[in-house]
């Protein structure tokens, strides 16, 4: 579940469970106590990486992403991130903070149609 996340990731993660940037917190209000029909982790560490938004049963990891995201070298960084994620069989979806924060209905129809996609694969022990 945790792909050998390090001790200080775990520290890390909580920090930032306890630090949400704006679009974070709005969204986990929509994801928070199973209301997708799914647990969904915040701030779950997963490698060398923090995943916004994780769930388990479904390989799902849900980012939020703000305007540093734009930058050319971390959208490199962010492919090479994915690219590892992937290789763990884990799917992503990004939303912007503007989407989360000014267009919620269209973020959660996106996340309800990948958790409807992707609840009929074989279970994750």
């Amino acid at each position: 579940m945790h792909f050998g996340a390090s001790p200080g990731l775990f520290r890390q993660a909580q920090i930032l469970r306890n630090n949400p940037t704006p679009a974070e917190a709005k969204l986990w209000k929509y994801l928070r106590k199973n209301q997708t029909k799914f647990r969904i982790r915040r701030q779950h560490p997963i490698y060398k990486f923090i995943a916004d938004f994780y769930c388990h049963r479904l390989r799902l990891i849900i980012e939020v992403d703000g305007g540093i995201h734009e930058d050319t070298e971390t959208k490199i960084a962010d492919d090479e991130r994915s690219e590892i994620l992937y290789g763990f069989g884990l799917h992503i979806i990004r939303f912007s903070n503007e989407q989360v924060l000014f267009d919620i209905d269209s973020v959660l129809s996106e996340i309800a149609f990948t958790i409807d996609k992707l609840k009929y694969l074989p279970l994750m022990v």
